[in-house]
């Protein structure tokens, strides 16, 4: 199991929000909480009506949810509401730094706006959202993976449709959290495989460039995917390689260096 520690699925019926949270985490129900953040609209015997919205939260080695860093009494509260033991004091200063970069609020927001989002789509589908790489305080990024299915309309056609349910989701979580957040949000790990073809393919035109002693102009690219091609090809020792066109059809030409 990776290292996240909650998870919100949207499902027609809560049982199902849940079979399908636990198949995702590869746990039990022991090993986890869950809150349900919208019970949806219920119809005769549970069915039809607005699907329901549940948070898993993987419990931690005393059984509590494991992004809850001071056990309390009562696990189900939040814990500026619940009494604060004698030490709390202490153990809330040490844990400061952490909510102050606000790392658990934050993925916790975004995953719930990316799923309001995705529920209001009608689309049925687990959210979770974890910091790049190249997340710092002064930039922050956000990896938001979505999984279900039939998404495949949430990708659209060179991935449109999904750029744009990125861009309106980055805005929304910026305002809710009042700072500006970028996210990419990738669907069942669509990002990921672009990203390698667009590699591989940069490194079989840069040897073609090399080899015929000609430029190789590439195909019309988003901003983000003509970035992957430079960078990947910015150590290459003999070629060179720079952005031509208008937007959107703004494309690579990859250059060989001369002798």
């Amino acid at each position: 199991m990776d290292e996240r520690t909650t998870l919100e699925v949207i499902a027609p019926t809560v049982e199902e929000a849940l079979a399908q949270g636990l198949a995702q985490l590869g746990l039990t129900a022991d090993a986890v909480s869950f809150e349900v953040l919208d019970a949806g609209a219920k119809g005769l015997f549970g069915l039809g009506g607005r699907q329901v919205r549940v948070r898993l939260t993987v419990n931690g080695p005393n059984g509590l949810p494991a992004s809850r860093p001071d056990p309390v009494p009562a696990p189900s509260q939040k814990s500026d509401s619940a009494p604060a033991p004698a030490s709390a004091p202490a153990r809330r200063e040490e844990s400061a730094p952490v909510r102050a970069e606000g790392h658990d609020e934050l993925l916790d927001q975004t995953e719930a706006i990316v799923s309001k989002l995705l529920f209001h789509l009608k689309l049925e589908a687990q959210v979770s959202a974890h910091y790049s790489d190249m997340d710092s305080p002064e930039r922050r990024v956000i990896n938001v993976d979505v999984r279900g299915r039939d998404l495949s309309g949430l990708i659209g056609r060179h991935a449109e449709t999904l750029n744009a349910f990125q861009h309106v989701a980055s805005l929304m979580v910026g305002k809710a959290s009042d700072q500006w957040v970028q996210l990419v949000v990738d669907v069942e790990g669509y990002r990921h495989r672009r990203e390698k073809q667009l590699r591989q393919m940069a490194q079989r035109m840069a040897d073609q460039a090399a080899k015929t002693g000609r430029r190789q102009v590439l195909e019309p690219m988003t901003p983000a995917e003509r970035r992957i091609v430079h960078m990947e090809l910015r150590s290459h020792p003999a070629v060179t390689t720079e952005s031509i066109g208008e937007e959107p059809n703004r494309k690579i030409t990859i250059i060989p260096k001369e002798d």
